[in-house]
């Protein structure tokens, strides 16, 4: 049962973003950049890292509709992300984006332990400054977004339809486009 009252019905974190569009304007245009933008690593390596961070955190909303997005972008293989999620170190992904996934696991649980030796590792695949900033910045931010998510204890739907629609939505719109949605069931929820 979710702690508070949202409006439209919207699930995870969509319902806490229509609820207060204030703040998601600012949180979806930070995931636009993070996940959607101009990069060095693809979408989708950036999708299995929230996705893989959100998995740590046992996320159930987060884990699921970055997940499909991930496989949506990968034409529908689903099989590779759930591999990231168990196992990264066995996924048949880039060794870069293994070593990214090993920093985006331990900022999971502190960013103190984050060693010279990870990122080391991750400059010894290839990985530029900036892709271990956006990794460590993406596993922070998820870890606030899953916390936000089930502190709130907001509904995780159990239809996997529901994440391969909106999948495809955030894919070719990205995250930004919905802050008008919500504005609007704000302004709507506001006047009952």
């Amino acid at each position: 049962m979710p702690h508070i009252s949202t409006p439209g019905g919207f699930p995870g974190i969509r319902g806490l973003m229509a609820f207060r569009p204030e703040s998601a304007k600012p949180l979806n245009e930070l995931v636009d950049i993070l996940l959607r933008s101009e990069s060095t690593l693809t979408p989708v390596e950036r999708e299995l890292i929230a996705t893989f961070v959100s998995a740590g955190n046992d996320c159930v909303y987060c884990q699921t509709i970055h997940g499909a997005i991930a496989a949506h972008d990968l034409g529908g293989n689903g099989a590779l992300v759930e591999q990231v999620k168990r196992d990264p170190e066995a996924a048949p992904v880039s060794p870069k984006l293994k070593a990214l996934l090993a920093i985006a696991a331990k900022v999971r649980v502190s960013g103190l332990s984050v060693t010279e030796e990870d990122i080391d590792r991750a400059r010894g695949e290839g990985a530029t400054d900036l892709e271990l900033h956006d990794t460590v910045l993406i596993a922070a931010a998820f870890c606030m977004f899953n916390r936000y998510v089930d502190g709130l204890a907001t509904i995780a739907p159990w239809d996997p339809e529901f994440y391969l629609a909106r999948a495809a939505s955030i894919s070719r719109d990205g995250y930004s486009q919905v802050n008008a949605e919500f504005q609007a069931t704000r302004e709507d929820y506001s006047r009952t």
